[in-house]
């Protein structure tokens, strides 16, 4: 979860590397700090500092040279934020520098050991026992101290290394979490998400876990950590640096809200196929008669991924009609679950490095099952995993908090579930129904956005709550659960989410003006249930907040959103609620795109 970033070439790399950092701020942001040398410097000279990349860069010496450096921005597992715990982590004699994120699982162990033998630990972190297990080893080579170092190890990694007797080189590892290396003309770069590099470089080589890399200005080689040579071929990113500026926005998050009518569009183009009133889906590596064999399906993902598959479980249940549910990855895999195989297996994850999703992949294939992946990041690690998937080309997503790519994913799914039902039993003429409410979705978002200065009213108004529900039935539940996590996770109030069906089975205890209700109202089968809620919470005297197609009598408020099919509507009726968060958080003077105690992608158990 925290953010790597290192150079090595002939440029000054202290600005360069405090540039990654800044790019990279969204994968962790308590601490932060830079290691450098040069070919003719004597040593390894660094700074660090608690808090955000600005208070290291007002740290940082005028007099601050270099060729060759590493720095990070933490997310805290080991040890609270501090300027001790802050990475880069130095050994006793300050000749080895390390910069890591993962979890190092046997720390405890490893760091008696060390005590016991006399070294003096400066910090609380599970990384500090890398530093002294390469300081102490007797291999001439930096890559073999690195790799002896990592033979002592257990847990996750992706880690670089520098060496004040080897500073014409950087050496990085993974086992867990993304290294990224920057192909450029005689310098080299490093990260852990390519946000921090295509400013620089768009040639990039992901590295595979096991596997470790040695960087020099002008080469660079890669090879297994017990030491044999790997193949590795650069390719190309096709994201600009530009779409990691803020684009005149004030946040990331109202950037990447405004920008949906345009990804779902991207996630849509050339994969409509009008001829048959279906999509194509190539990426599936899943033919007809495959498709037709598949008994089940489960979707795997974690917070709003997670939320995402329930809407898309819910698609492909009544468009193909499988059965099918979504489950936490991070729970799937310790509950011994028994794997089918006639179960279609479908990973989500904005990252595609998600730790707890790729870990339930991994056991999965173990297990023989098929496993396709719905991620936003070509060439990521669930992307490479996988048997087959789909991109949801959402674009990069900077804020901590996802939106776009939420909205992106559901679409995704819609198109896998079109894309199963024609393969099954669902009509031509459902097809082309879909199709059309498909192509409707641009315009109709960009119409929810346009109300925007109305949403902003509303949120202002309810700023004041100290806790909130959030309601809906069948397809609206899911779109509750994903309000409700958004509005807590900027806005830090307490928010939960029910299926409105359950409020009379207890949490209409809660009820009371001071706890206002966010309402999904949707004009379908379940109009006069959803009615029927709303009057219960009206008899308690509560506040109601609709989103509906129309306004609700019942409500103090209603947000009006377009109609679409009613498989679809789901996918417009969170939109406005992503802009209620937004706004709520604003007039509460929360940091809405580094929300506290949370960081972008989840690269540790």
């Amino acid at each position: 979860m925290c953010g790597i970033v290192g150079y090595i070439g002939k440029r000054d790399v202290a600005p360069l590397l405090l540039e990654g950092l800044q790019r990279l701020e969204y994968r962790g942001y308590d601490s932060a700090g830079i290691v450098i040398t040069s070919p003719k410097a004597a040593g390894l000279r660094m700074v660090k500092a608690k808090g955000r990349v600005r208070e290291l860069e007002a740290r940082v010496p005028k007099r601050f040279a270099g060729t060759t450096g590493i720095a990070h921005t933490r997310w805290a597992t080991h040890g609270v934020p501090s300027d001790e715990n802050a990475h880069p982590h130095l050994d006793t004699e300050g000749k080895v520098a390390v910069v890591h994120n993962g979890i190092i699982d046997n720390a405890t162990e490893l760091r008696a050991k060390l005590i016991a033998d006399g070294i003096e630990f400066l910090s609380e972190t599970d990384t500090e026992v890398l530093v002294h297990l390469v300081a102490r080893s007797e291999a001439e080579t930096l890559e073999e101290k690195v790799r002896e170092a990592l033979r002592h190890v257990e847990g996750t990694y992706g880690l670089a290394v520098m060496h004040a007797d080897f500073s014409d080189r950087i050496v990085v590892a993974r086992n867990g979490s993304p290294v990224v290396l920057g192909i450029g003309e005689k310098e080299m770069f490093i990260a852990s998400d390519i946000a921090a590099l295509v400013s620089h470089t768009r040639q990039i080589v992901t590295l595979e876990d096991g596997e470790m890399a040695t960087l020099k200005a002008d080469d660079f080689r890669t090879y297994t950590t017990e030491g044999s040579r790997t193949t590795a071929t650069p390719t190309t990113v096709e994201w600009e640096a530009e779409s990691y500026d803020m684009g005149g926005h004030d946040t990331y998050m109202h950037k990447e809200i405004s920008e949906q009518a345009e990804a779902v569009d991207r996630v849509l183009r050339g994969r409509i196929d009008d001829r048959f009133s279906t999509v194509h889906l190539g990426g599936l590596n899943l033919d007809a008669r495959e498709a037709r064999g598949i008994r089940r399906v489960k979707i795997l993902g974690c917070g709003t991924s997670y939320h995402a598959g329930m809407i898309g479980a819910q698609l492909i249940e009544e468009l193909a009609r499988i059965p099918a549910d979504a489950e936490p990855a991070s729970e799937f895999r310790y509950r011994n679950p028994v794997v089918d195989p006639d179960t279609l297996y479908v990973a989500v994850s904005q990252s595609g490095e998600t730790y707890d999703v790729l870990a339930a992949v991994q056991e999965l294939k173990r297990k023989g099952a098929r496993v396709l992946g719905v991620v936003n990041v070509v060439g990521s690690a669930i992307a490479r995993e996988a048997d087959g998937g789909m991109y949801v080309h959402a674009g990069p997503e900077v804020c901590v908090v996802s939106t776009k790519c939420f909205t992106n994913t559901v679409v995704a799914f819609a198109l896998l579930a079109l894309h199963l039902g024609r393969i099954r039993d669902l009509s031509v003429a459902d097809g082309k129904r879909l199709i059309a409410g498909l192509r409707k979705l641009p315009g109709q978002i960009a119409e929810i956005l346009e109300g925007e200065a109305e949403i902003r009213k509303l949120a202002e108004e309810y700023a004041g709550a100290q806790s909130m529900m959030f309601i809906g039935r069948v397809r609206g539940y899911p779109v509750a659960l994903e309000a409700s996590l958004k509005l807590k996770e900027i806005s830090y109030i307490h928010a939960e989410a029910y299926p409105a069906s359950e409020l009379k089975h207890g949490p209409l205890a809660l009820i009371e003006p001071a706890l206002p209700t966010v309402a999904i109202v949707p004009d379908d089968d379940l109009l006069e249930k959803n009615r029927a809620a709303l009057e219960e919470i009206k008899a308690r005297s509560g506040r109601i907040l609709a989103v509906a197609h129309r306004e609700q009598e019942k409500a103090d408020h209603t947000i009006v959103v377009p109609k679409n099919e009613t498989e679809l509507d789901p996918i417009l009726l969170g939109i406005p609620l992503q802009l209620f968060a937004y706004h709520t958080a604003l007039a509460m003077g929360r940091d809405i795109d580094k929300p506290r105690n949370l960081a972008k992608s989840v690269t540790v158990e």
